[in-house]
């Protein structure tokens, strides 16, 4: 029976290997987090040769929250895999990292998390331990450059979040990067080289991309939200400043923090300015006729609510977070 569930993963991997570029797998390798138990691997599909993505789930932290709402994956080179953003808890990580070895039994040599907001770093810790059977030794996990002071200031509050909103979660504890980037870095895994570039404050301050030179293949961490409305942590000015770099960026697919994989980066950073420009335009508004907070939560960006998941809630926490800044403007 052993044998025989080895060499179905082994057809497995084949077929994933030969899947035409950037097209997703016409079956998924395992099934949503939500239909699954801790130990089975997670869905992830290959949207381009050795680029492997897991689509989390439109869901918010006070609704339903299991921990699986970012995109998240891996890449894979000739000599080793680096992952990319591991998820929100120790379960979605650990079910990410099984679906990583139905793949490829390549080293993780690299866990690159794109910023620190807790749906993508609290499966950090599931990769922590070093697979022997693999020859690998533990990996190298790599932030931006503010990645460290940003978790050493919110860990606590994220972890008592966590714990409230899956309940025992001991296992799920934040691991922060032992390197880091200021500016940029090359990682090679073999045959591909991954470009990492740390970004001025912009959705947070701590925003670090992943381009893929081998496939063109760019992923933004929360730079860019394709359907579900764009949170804002950092600088809005600054968010979008890098959203004019990102347009230039020579990739032919991107992945965006949350939502679907595209092959249109510009709409879609177009469709995202759209919603941010007007949600600054009418908070600034707002103030300017008297309005008190609670009154702009009504009004800003209201023409946008049909067009993105989870408007009202975020939206309402963006304008929370924009008023009392511009009132000072």
């Amino acid at each position: 029976m052993r044998r025989l569930i080895h060499v179905a993963w082994l057809l497995v991997a084949a077929q994933l290997a030969a899947a035409p570029f950037a097209e997703p797998l016409a079956a998924p390798l395992a099934a949503p987090l939500a239909t699954q138990s801790a130990t089975s691997a997670l869905r992830v599909d290959q949207v381009a040769p050795g680029v492997y993505v897991h689509i989390g789930q439109h869901k918010d932290f006070e609704e339903g929250y299991d921990g699986d709402i970012a995109n998240i994956g891996f890449v894979v080179g000739s000599d080793a895999v680096a992952v990319i953003d591991t998820g929100g808890s120790y379960a979605v990580g650990m079910a990410l990292k099984i679906a990583l070895r139905a793949v490829t039994r390549l080293p993780i040599r690299y866990v690159i998390n794109t910023h620190g907001h807790p749906d993508h770093v609290f499966g950090n810790a599931a990769f922590i331990e070093a697979d022997s059977a693999a020859g690998e030794e533990r990996p190298r996990f790599i932030g931006h450059a503010t990645l460290p002071r940003f978790l050493a200031l919110r860990g606590d509050a994220y972890e008592r979040n966590l714990k409230q909103q899956l309940g025992a979660a001991a296992a799920s504890r934040l691991v922060a990067p032992g390197e880091t980037v200021q500016d940029r870095l090359t990682l090679d895994l073999g045959g591909r080289k991954l470009e990492l570039k740390a970004w001025p404050n912009a959705h947070t301050d701590n925003d670090l991309t992943v381009f893929d030179t081998a496939s063109g293949t760019l992923w933004t961490g929360d730079l860019l939200f394709i359907e579900r409305t764009p949170a804002i942590d950092g600088d809005l000015q600054g968010w979008l400043a890098a959203m004019d770099a990102l347009d230039k960026v020579p990739a032919g697919i991107t992945i965006p923090g949350h939502g679907p994989v595209t092959r249109d980066r510009k709409a879609a950073l177009a469709r995202q300015r759209h919603y941010l420009t007007t949600l600054l335009h009418d908070v600034r508004t707002g103030i300017r006729q008297g309005a008190d907070m609670p009154a702009t939560m009504a009004t800003a960006a209201a023409s946008e609510r049909g067009r993105w998941q989870l408007f009202d809630i975020v939206n309402r926490r963006n304008v929370n977070l924009l008023y009392p800044r511009l009132e000072w403007e």
